[in-house]
């Protein structure tokens, strides 16, 4: 580490300290690893796509960040002044198709297990594939200790909009954004007694995770670590009907969904109160211009849920909505704090399942793209955690519900039993938001049939199962 090159020096975030541990701690782990794989088809300029991809670095701090733990009280993130970054390419012309899958499965493979070292930025890797004259995969690789779904957004769609200017001769010129050292300020600024006091509070009386043992199957042949995701999408019919039941009801879209999924582990557990994780933004709404901001802020929180059987359902909602909004006052705390001050023994998990409602930022330049190249599938990934059973909401025009889950713990006729069950208390809710949550109970696992006429009221409700491999 040489001092000239050295920009800055600060602490890491609370959330950034435990991806660091559980990365150091789980070497072969690739929890935090994330592949971002898009489809390019056209006249691709590869020397001012790398170029792009140079000039973002060179514009976002995070990126060119790496981190420092040993011999030290506690770990610091250095920022380098300049960090170069390099695009690997291959040319698998020629190869046949079936071929070109097999190699490209096994480059995924292989790449999640490249270990990244947190000494030397950048802790990204960018890689293209020519499959055809006119076809490239690319690849986006990197660690989630430097960034989040929605930061991610804002690189890809900057480094589009700098790649168009570069191949027509000319310069984007963006407005600066607040550096992630800012965040770090404002962190050391909040009150952490009070923040104390308010998950003490909150988690009094939980001692253990919610069990998921009814909906398990023990008997399943996995002994190795593998994750699944089903998917199911709504038309967009059906997407803005939805919408629109949040709206009139004043609800959030995150709200319906975690009221549901509350709902859906108050059966399978057979408990009126029931603990979870919340996944959030973790973007203060009092930090100004916080939204363009790159680094990582988004958290997991644990929720605790009691449902009232006797309070009308559209009430219960809206009360769940307040304490959604309380977390949000505390969302900067990391699960490993939090669980200091539970009751949940330290060799427990805090949670088996949590929720995700994806939300960032829509990408004019994504949608939009011009120029000599198309993009053909921004295809993404798996949301992978090491929690056996979770719910990701992507609110797209055609809404998309994955659940995602351990293959050693649910077999897929239970997963499909969820995403059928979660389809029909859906459209049940939306109408009939007034009913009595204890009116709910009907739809029970232990029967083991489901009402006919809800089935077939679902199916009127145009769901669609999403053809997503």
């Amino acid at each position: 580490m040489k001092a000239e090159n050295i920009e800055d020096i600060y602490k890491l975030t609370p959330v950034q300290e435990g991806m660091l541990f559980h990365s150091l701690y789980e070497r072969e782990s690739s929890l935090y690893f994330f592949h971002v794989p898009i489809g390019l088809r056209g006249n691709l300029n590869i020397e001012a796509f790398e170029a792009a991809w140079q000039k973002v670095v060179d514009r976002h701090a995070i990126w060119r960040t790496a981190f420092y733990w040993e011999d030290i009280d506690n770990p610091l993130q250095v920022v380098y002044k300049k960090v170069e970054i390099s695009l690997n390419q291959y040319d698998w012309r020629g190869i046949e198709r079936a071929d070109q899958e097999e190699r490209l499965k096994s480059f995924y493979e292989s790449d999640r297990k490249l270990y990244f070292d947190f000494s030397q930025p950048c802790l990204m890797r960018l890689a293209l594939i020519r499959l055809t004259d006119d076809y490239y995969e690319f690849v986006w690789s990197f660690h989630h200790i430097i960034t989040d779904g929605w930061s991610s957004a804002i690189i890809l769609d900057e480094c589009l909009q700098i790649y168009e200017a570069l191949c027509e001769g000319k310069e984007v010129r963006f407005t600066s954004n607040r550096p992630f050292r800012d965040y770090i300020d404002w962190l050391q600024e909040q009150n952490i007694a009070k923040t104390e006091n308010f998950w003490r509070q909150t988690l009094a009386g939980i001692k253990a995770p919610t069990p998921l043992t009814y909906i398990e199957n023990k008997q399943l042949p996995f002994q190795e670590e593998r994750y699944d995701q089903e998917k199911f999408k709504l038309s967009e019919a059906s997407t803005k009907a939805l919408l629109s039941f949040t709206a009139q009801n004043r609800l959030t879209l995150a709200t319906l969904v975690n009221g549901i999924w509350s709902i859906l582990l108050s059966r399978y557990t057979c408990r009126n109160n029931i603990v979870y994780g919340c996944t959030v933004t973790g973007r203060p709404v009092d930090l100004a211009e916080v939204d363009s901001m790159v680094g990582v802020f988004i958290n997991t929180l644990p929720m605790n849920v009691k449902l009232n059987t006797e309070q009308q359902l559209l009430s219960w909602l809206q009360d769940l909505q307040t304490q959604l909004v309380e977390v949000r006052h505390h969302e900067y705390t990391s699960l490993t704090q939090i669980q200091g001050w539970s009751e949940v023994p330290r060799d427990l998990p805090m949670f088996e399942t949590f929720v995700v409602v994806e939300n960032v930022p829509d990408s004019q330049s994504i949608r939009s793209w011009k120029g000599n190249v198309e993009i053909v599938a921004d295809k993404g990934e798996y949301f992978r955690t090491n929690y056996p059973l979770n719910l990701v909401i992507y609110p797209e025009s055609e809404m998309i519900v994955a659940i995602s889950y351990d293959c050693r713990r649910f077999d897929l006729a239970t997963i499909t039993g969820i995403i059928t069950e979660f389809k029909i208390l859906l459209q049940y809710i939306m109408t009939n938001p007034f009913v009595k949550i204890k009116d709910l109970s009907f739809l029970t696992p232990k029967q083991q049939q489901i009402s006919t006429a809800l089935e077939k009221e679902a199916a009127l409700f145009d769901w669609e199962l999403a053809a997503i491999s």
